[in-house]
């Protein structure tokens, strides 16, 4: 029996098993592709690995095994990993990296002020659904900002909606201001008079 020397085994096997992981990954069968996305994630390369393979898989089991081992450690890495396929022409491939965000909210908060100021204004919507799973006083201060300078009554509508949820009296002159700014958008003056009432409603209860 072969001599193996013990400070070089574990860095070859696990060598072997990155090679062989990436390789069913690649090119395996859709069982194969499931069972590696599953193992991966705790190879240390996995995210990369991770990522280049949702980046051409099609199978739904097989994206939505890769997604979960992209949660699995639930880093600012694997958030980051993650963020790119919220820009996706792909409607599935945008809700399963929302769901995957929405795990992970303590990796995700750095990542949403950029987020809340992107260029592409689906994104700074989704950006709003991900603030909803932040603590509550962090979901309003992030999303004030947006209702006093966003120019998308859609994004602005998104924001509205998670504030009325989440937010307290110190949000109303906000509510009132976005009202100002969008007079004419009855989907947008709905919301805020929702939002104004629940907001009143769950002040009063407190007193």
């Amino acid at each position: 029996m072969p001599l193996v020397r013990r400070g070089s085994s574990n860095a070859a096997v696990s060598s072997l098993e990155s090679s062989a992981l990436a390789a069913a990954l690649s090119g395996g069968s859709i069982d194969e592709r499931w069972a590696a996305a599953r193992s991966v994630a705790d190879m240390p390369n996995g995210l990369s690995l991770l990522g280049d393979a949702l980046s051409r898989e099609t199978d739904p089991r097989v994206r939505e095994a890769i997604f979960t081992s992209m949660v699995r450690t639930r880093t600012p890495e694997s958030a980051a990993a993650v963020l790119p396929y919220l820009r996706s022409d792909d409607a599935s491939l945008r809700a399963g990296a929302l769901d995957a965000l929405r795990l992970m909210p303590e990796a995700t908060a750095s990542h949403l002020p950029g987020l809340l100021i992107d260029k592409d204004a689906d994104v700074r919507v989704l950006a709003c659904e991900l603030v909803r799973n932040q603590p509550v006083s962090e979901a309003s201060r992030l999303l004030q900002p947006i209702l006093a300078t966003e120019s998308q009554a859609n994004v602005c509508g998104a924001a509205v909606e998670v504030l009325a949820e989440v937010g307290g009296p110190d949000v109303l002159p906000f509510l009132a201001a976005c009202a100002r700014r969008f007079p004419d958008d009855p989907f947008l003056s709905f919301a805020i008079q929702v939002a104004r009432g629940r907001i009143g409603s769950q002040a009063s209860s407190r007193d």
